[in-house]
């Protein structure tokens, strides 16, 4: 499959929604702290096959803010996990040159994550070779409000005129600004939905869904995704014959 990707038109930007971790334990007869510890070896293979093929910059979902809701146990259980990968995995970062950075409300994390993800960003900061964002704390309605918020500030106190606010304004006020938007979303578990996830930015993002737990989401499957995001004409609402 590997074979078949053309380096010449990659997608800059891949986004991916980790889903079923929690059914792929159950299938194992586990509790769903299971599934999130084995799905660590599916972001390094995604992350190291992205950053091999020369994505610019890979997005992943790992806590949104709806998250939150599940239960105190589960939670608790993934902000431990989430310290200990970001400190583990720094090495690997730092060998294949991955610039680490976050978007979200970070500031809702347990200071020690807030410390670990501070930590590994600067450590990782002069990397080069690609971004790797997490979304932590993260939801598309969240951004946006945001966004919305931070203009309307400017426009109370006269440095911003609201007929002057464009799509552009908006963009340079999300979490994502300086970020190119996803030309590719993956999702795992065969779920077919947006989960709230960077719903400004892939207004014309290429969706590929898969039935595969994210657990057992290696390479492979990447490989598959971005083969069928090449076999596709993007249009951006002109015509065939105007592309």
């Amino acid at each position: 499959m590997k074979n078949k990707i053309k380096l010449d038109s990659l997608p800059k930007h891949i986004a991916v929604i980790m889903d079923g971790n929690g059914r792929w334990a159950k299938s194992q007869g586990a509790a769903r702290v299971f599934g999130h510890k084995n799905a660590i070896k599916a972001v390094r293979d995604t992350t190291e096959g992205c950053a091999e093929l020369g994505v610019e910059y890979l997005t992943l979902y790992a806590f949104s803010t709806e998250n939150w809701n599940r239960p105190k146990l589960e939670v608790n259980a993934l902000m431990q996990l989430l310290v200990a990968t970001i400190n583990k995995e720094i090495k690997t970062l730092m060998d294949n040159d991955i610039k680490l950075t976050a978007i979200g409300d970070i500031a809702s994390l347990p200071e020690s994550c807030q410390r670990e993800l501070a930590q590994a960003m600067e450590t990782t900061s002069k990397n080069k070779r690609m971004t790797l964002v997490l979304a932590l704390s993260y939801s598309g309605k969240w951004d946006i409000t945001n966004a919305v918020k931070q203009i309307a500030l400017k426009c109370e106190s006269g440095t911003l005129k609201a007929e002057n606010i464009t799509n552009e304004i908006i963009e340079n006020h999300l979490s994502t600004s300086g970020i190119p938007d996803p030309e590719l979303l993956i999702r795992t578990s065969g779920e077919q939905r947006i989960s709230n996830f960077l719903l400004w930015q892939m207004a014309y993002t290429e969706f590929f869904i898969t039935d595969t737990l994210w657990p057992d989401f290696r390479r492979e499957h990447l490989y598959e995704a971005i083969v069928s995001y090449q076999t596709r004409e993007r249009r951006f609402g002109k015509t065939s014959e105007q592309i």
